[in-house]
């Protein structure tokens, strides 16, 4: 949904292309860009780059900052239409340019990183060029960060599709020429890709279509200028969720088969700065206000969604002091199964299922968080990939509830 270009080198072909999406990113761009340009000479001189800024029609002066950021690397500004807005809008942009560009790599970074340096374009990169065809980032993070991705899309997709890419809704990756023209035609795209649900969609065709896949330490924690809540606003969550519940019926005579999962290959370990994540607030008691305060508003759904020993556990965690709340792991990967198939069968309207969930991670991450205040981020890793494996574990339930795989 392309509204505007400008393209004042006149690029009309490019063997590596850095995307920039953006919304009203102003005041951050510029260092983005920067950067991206810094990487590229550094790292990638010898090849034929661009930058391209692909923005929902940024009216801060995004663009002009963009264009206007001393680089000896070309620069392209692409544009959705007034009112258009949508990372996935974004992305889609720059992956019609990359391929009118012909462009063998493409590799994207967000417009509002304050950590990126060269050398995330540098990690990003090399692999594709190395043989890979998608690069999933890996950052160091603060234990809360992510958390829908920690409770949710990471164990749900390593259990479904058998790989364990640790930040499957990273943002910043990289992919060859062969997928973007997948990403470009395939049937699956939607509004929900559209908007946020983008990062899973790329992530989970890469998988589906088997292309050799690789997780690259970008060098620095992933912080951003403007860090949004702790927990995602609703429609964030449900387009995330969303997408990867759409692609999970559509692909499941492919995760059907799948009894476990297997490493991903890991480039650039241990290079880079250390350094420590920037700390994360987190009130516990706004996450047990949102657990709580929602059981009068979705009872009868959950009544009608979940199996009674499921819902009576929800009706006891409930009633748990602050002090002793938990929410088991087993429980909470069978709730998502059970919410699969659900949405799956359209027992409920699914704008209102998803909206219902939330809630429900409100109190799994109130768990966590209290599970975990205590440890250090590689205990909390290590917990986190434990939870991975009740997940795996907890499979047949999904396979015996979900009918038909053929």
């Amino acid at each position: 949904m392309l509204a505007y270009e400008e393209n004042p080198d006149k690029v009309e072909r490019a063997d590596l292309v850095v995307g920039i999406p953006s919304h009203n990113e102003a005041k951050n761009i510029g260092h983005s860009t920067a950067q991206a340009a810094k990487g590229l000479l550094d790292h990638f001189g010898g090849r034929n780059s661009v930058i391209i800024n692909c923005d929902n029609h940024s009216e801060d002066g995004t663009k002009e900052v963009f264009l206007q950021t001393t680089s000896e690397v070309p620069k392209v500004y692409l544009s959705t239409p007034p009112g258009i807005v949508g990372r996935g809008y974004n992305l889609k942009n720059l992956i019609a340019k990359a391929v009118e560009l012909q462009a063998q790599a493409v590799i994207v970074v967000s417009g509002d990183l304050n950590g990126i340096t060269p050398l995330w374009i540098k990690n990003l990169g090399e692999p594709i060029f190395a043989g890979f065809g998608f690069v999933a980032p890996l950052y160091l993070q603060h234990k809360y960060e992510g958390a829908v991705g920690n409770s949710i899309v990471y164990p749900l997709t390593r259990a479904l599709y058998g790989r364990r890419v640790r930040q499957p809704i990273g943002g910043d990756c990289a992919f060859a020429a062969n997928l973007a023209e997948t990403y470009l035609t395939h049937p699956t795209w939607n509004d929900t890709v559209a908007q946020c649900g983008v990062d899973i969609w790329m992530t989970t065709l890469a998988i589906y279509q088997g292309i050799p896949i690789c997780q690259s330490f970008v060098g620095r924690p992933k912080n951003h200028q403007n860090d949004g809540p702790f927990v995602p606003p609703e429609p964030a969550f449900t387009h995330t969720v969303g997408t990867l519940l759409d692609l999970m019926m559509l692909f499941q005579d492919f995760w059907g088969r799948v009894k476990w999962s297997k490493p991903t290959a890991i480039y650039g370990f241990g290079v880079g700065e250390v350094e420590t994540p920037a700390p994360i607030e987190v009130s516990e008691d706004e996450l047990h206000q949102g657990f709580v305060q929602c059981f009068d508003r979705y009872q009868q759904l959950w009544e009608t969604v979940l199996e009674n020993n499921i819902y009576n556990k929800l009706g006891e965690i409930r009633e748990l002091p602050m002090a002793h709340f938990s929410f088991p792991s087993e429980l909470w990967a069978r709730i998502l199964f059970t919410y699969s198939v659900a949405y799956k069968k359209e027992v409920a309207d699914r704008q209102e299922l998803l909206k219902s969930l939330l809630p429900l991670f409100l109190g799994k991450t109130l768990s966590f968080v209290k599970k975990t205040e205590r440890m250090s981020i590689q205990q909390a890793e290590e917990y986190i990939e434990n939870e991975c494996m009740i997940f795996e574990e907890t499979k047949p339930y999904l396979l015996g509830k979900w009918g038909n795989l053929s």
